[in-house]
């Protein structure tokens, strides 16, 4: 089946007007060539559209039908180079972020809501991720956007610190360290069985743990990756475990919190991250609606 928009025009106009002559002086032809059109166009439809008559044209059922579709194609076919325009400008299409999973509390719906309130046309497509598979993905343009931790090649990729806070303590429920008075130090900490992040996996926060702290490592009972399989082995009185902040928004029974002595302010950074070659348009007003967001 093959028909052009011209034919689509030609035929909603007598549709309307349910009249050859007027729609023809409607769309400023004459009425021989806009006969014409329609005719072709119930021959590429295999169906009669109109019950033509000296008093007008009134469509038939399947010209009923037919005015539906009609109408939707034009539709489209009117608002496809604007839409052509916004994606280019970046004011359409999607985006796909990826983020690890410490991020999601507070820091991923807050850009969520920038982008959101900013580019209301724009789809996020979110992928969770830790920091050396959102690289991988980066480079093979998997995603467009990281909520990432450093450090980054900074030749391959450009970041902006979008997000700072300091490590606590997670213990188990009724534990001593919850109830010092004080902010724990290194001494309260010698006999602990730890719940520690995996050099491989989580390099970013075990890098950080040892650089702020003096870990034994006879005490590491458990290595894993996940902030939130940390908080869930704590929970299950295997351990004591470093976490950022932002994880006490967690609610799971059994946990509790308490402040570490020591430590610079706001230790633990997560940054945007994007390639320096990127080709989605929508990546640089996200990253502009994300400027309300600091760090």
């Amino acid at each position: 089946m093959e028909f052009s928009f011209a034919q689509l025009e030609g035929f909603v106009a007598v549709a309307e007007e349910q009249h050859f002559g007027r729609a023809a002086a409607r769309l400023s032809m004459t009425q021989p060539p806009l006969s014409r059109l329609v005719q072709k166009l119930e021959h590429s439809v295999g169906a009669k559209l109109f019950d033509r008559g000296t008093r007008g044209a009134r469509l038939t059922r399947a010209g009923e039908a037919f005015l539906v579709d009609a109408r939707r194609l034009l539709a489209l076919a009117n608002r496809a180079p604007d839409r052509a325009r916004r994606v280019a400008a970046g004011a359409a299409g999607y985006l796909r972020i990826g983020f690890t999973g410490a991020s999601v509390f507070g820091v991923l719906d807050a850009a969520l809501t920038a982008i959101g309130d900013t580019l209301p046309d724009v789809h996020v497509e979110l992928s969770e991720m830790v920091t050396n598979d959102q690289v991988a993905a980066l480079n093979r343009d998997e995603i467009d956007l990281g909520l990432a931790r450093p450090p980054f090649d900074t030749d391959a990729f450009a970041s902006r610190l979008i997000h700072r806070e300091p490590l606590v303590l997670c213990v188990p429920g009724g534990h001593r360290l919850a109830d010092l008075g004080r902010p724990v130090t290194a001494a309260d900490l010698a006999n602990e069985p730890l719940i520690m992040y995996a050099p491989d996996n989580a390099r970013y926060f075990y890098d950080l743990v040892i650089r702020l702290l003096p870990i034994a490592h006879r005490n590491v009972v458990h290595s894993v990756s996940q902030i939130h399989t940390m908080i869930w082995l704590v929970a299950a009185r295997r351990g004591v475990a470093f976490v950022p902040a932002s994880a006490t928004r967690m609610t799971i029974d059994g946990v509790a919190w308490a402040e570490l002595e020591g430590q610079p302010d706001a230790p633990v950074e997560l940054h945007l991250l994007w390639s320096r070659t990127h080709t989605n348009p929508a990546l640089v007003p996200a990253l502009q609606a994300l400027e309300i967001i600091r760090a």
